[in-house]
């Protein structure tokens, strides 16, 4: 045998026993449930801004039964569908919590194990086809543009003995991770929209009028018991232009004025809030009146709106006037106060009162007194150095009237903003606001000793 055949045969003989000794190895192997530990669960969703919608599903112990809750974009506007689509303030609050969605990673794999659903609190709120309460988890949808769902799973119990972390699972799919999570996630009405009704602080206010009257609903009168006027002079508070009021009864009542903020809403019927926006004839239904009459507002003969617990009108010093008229009491709490889920079966008593309230405004322009205007213009296009003194006083005198003008424009189109704004809605207060605003003369009078 030749020198290069024998070194052949050896070279071949090393290698195989390099490959016979790989092949009696011991070797690693990762289960398949665990070769997606670590990645994210929507890989193809990585810009929150694109998200349009999202839809919480909640369990409610206390019905039984699935409780959604939904922000939109819509139309042009982020809207709650599931509060009569009442307007949101949600696009920042979207984008942050579809930005933690983004981030979220299956970080441990826990089970595939069905039988283990329900102490890991991951069944799906809308199966119907499991029996109970028990396990049920918190189902939350991302939608984009054409209504594609960018992320969908089941938010679980917290993970024994990791604060951080909660159990996971995508509808459809076995596998339960276990997934450390910052994601704020709220159901709460209030935290989707602006709760400043009035948007208006109260070094603002400049005049409260308390019209004190109730409205007999059986026969149809009014029970007039007093008109409170409280406004300033040379800085100071005063009751009818002449008694000073306590003056912590005072700041009580304008803090009050400046936090009133909603509890909940029902939309006015489409006749009525048309007439207010001014886009409509103006003529009500009997629809409309019963509407009306059902929260606590009725309609004199001479055509006055008037509500069963009196009224109260604000004056900013910007002009514009907002009547804030009391209505009927409500009872409840969670969904039946916010947007009147289950209002016909609610009991009328046992749980916090809430009131109805009908809010309009109105800007006068005599408010601000128009100065007087400048005689001609003959200095507008010429440098200040060659303006006479006639034309430098004439262009003062304009200017002062330009910023009244420019004052009442503003005053005026921010009056028609918030009439739309209010158009649409009856507002539900709080008890609490309710009794704060409610004042008598009484109660703002100065205490003895």
């Amino acid at each position: 045998m030749s020198e290069t055949r024998r070194t052949i045969y050896y070279t071949a003989a090393a290698l195989a026993l390099v490959i016979l000794a790989w092949l009696a190895s011991p070797r690693r192997y990762t289960p398949e449930a665990f070769l997606d530990q670590g990645k994210t669960f929507f890989p193809e969703f990585t810009d929150p801004n694109i998200a349009t919608a999202m839809e919480v599903i909640d369990w409610d112990e206390t019905t039984g039964r699935a409780r959604p809750f939904k922000v939109q974009f819509k139309n042009g506007r982020w809207t709650i569908p599931s509060h009569h689509d009442y307007p949101a303030d949600g696009k920042d609050r979207l984008a942050k919590t579809a930005a933690g969605v983004i981030d979220l990673k299956k970080d441990d794999f826990r089970t595939d194990n069905v039988a283990e659903y329900v102490a890991c609190g991951v069944i799906d709120p809308l199966d119907e086809a499991t029996a109970g309460s028990a396990g049920r988890g918190q189902r939350i949808t991302i939608r984009g543009g054409n209504d594609q769902a960018l992320a969908d799973f089941i938010i679980g119990k917290f993970v024994p003995g990791k604060a951080e972390y909660r159990f996971v699972r995508v509808p459809d799919q076995k596998r339960v991770y276990a997934v450390k999570m910052n994601l704020e996630i709220s159901t709460r009405f209030e935290d989707w929209i602006d709760r400043d009704l009035l948007q208006m602080t109260k070094d603002q206010i400049a005049k409260i009028i308390r019209r004190d009257y109730s409205i007999n609903e059986r026969t149809g009168t009014v029970d007039q018991r007093d008109n409170v006027v409280i406004s300033q002079k040379d800085g100071k508070w005063l009751i009818g232009g002449a008694t000073a009021p306590d003056s912590t009864a005072m700041q009580n009542l304008l803090t009050a004025i400046d936090q009133l903020s909603i509890e909940g809403v029902r939309r006015k019927p489409e006749g009525l809030s048309a007439s207010l926006r001014q886009t409509g004839s103006g003529s009500l239904t009997q629809a409309d009146v019963l509407s009306l009459q059902s929260k606590g507002f009725y309609i004199t003969r001479d055509g006055q709106l008037l509500s069963n617990e009196g009224e109260m009108q604000v004056q900013s010093k910007d002009g514009i006037t907002y009547t804030l008229r009391f209505g009927e009491v409500l009872h409840g709490s969670g969904l039946m106060i916010t947007s009147g889920e289950g209002e016909e079966d609610a009991a009328k008593s046992g749980a916090a009162a809430s009131r109805y309230l009908f809010l309009t405004c109105d800007f006068d322009p005599k408010f601000f007194p128009e100065p007087k205007n400048a005689p001609n213009t003959g200095f507008q296009g010429k440098a200040d150095s060659l303006l006479t003194e006639a034309e430098k006083e004439s262009k003062r005198i304009w200017a002062e009237h330009n910023q009244w003008k420019e004052r009442v424009d503003r005053s005026s189109k921010l009056a028609q903003d918030l009439n739309r704004r209010f158009a649409d809605w009856y507002y539900v207060i709080s008890s609490d606001s309710f009794e704060k605003l409610h004042v008598k003369r009484s109660d703002l009078a100065k205490k003895k000793g």
